[in-house]
């Protein structure tokens, strides 16, 4: 792997931890040559969110059809912000998303396959009872990532 580019994954949703974790890590890890790949799971809820009495598998296909057309042009309206975001910061990389039920085993998989040589995640600063319930995606590449893992809290000062 000498004189290859080294892969960097962010986990990166647009959010205020993501954000920050991806700032920080330009200002106090990045260095040239580096490939930074902002990496997006997309949230699909409009399905799942319409009502509690409604089911897609019940609903009109030509509904199905526009709810999942909206949220393509959401997630792609997204990934063209990610991408000025990445522009904007004047470092290598490219933005990459992937649909799956389950963010810290997409990112793990693709961190694999690139072999990539770090995670970088924010936090969303759960409390313990509720990490323990809905399960924490840092927490998760943690302990599944076969490279470091660089989480990234906002300091409560800020």
């Amino acid at each position: 792997m000498a004189g290859e580019d080294k892969n960097v994954i962010i986990a990166y949703d647009g959010s205020p931890n993501a954000e920050y974790a991806l700032d920080w890590y330009v200002k106090n890890v990045y260095r040239p040559g580096k490939h930074v790949v902002l990496f997006h799971v997309p949230e699909i809820h409009v399905i799942t969110q319409t009502s509690s009495w409604t089911s897609p598998v019940t609903m009109d296909p030509r509904t199905v059809a526009a709810l999942l057309q909206e949220e393509q042009n959401r997630v792609q309206n997204d990934l063209e912000i990610f991408a000025d975001k990445l522009r904007s910061l004047s470092i290598g990389g490219k933005v990459k998303s992937v649909a799956a039920s389950k963010p810290g085993e997409a990112i793990v998989e693709e961190a694999n396959e690139s072999h990539a040589e770090l995670v970088v995640a924010g936090t969303r600063g759960l409390g313990k009872i509720r990490r323990t319930l809905v399960g924490s995606v840092s927490d998760y590449l943690v302990h599944h990532c076969n490279c470091p893992v660089l989480v990234v809290k906002i300091p409560k000062n800020q």
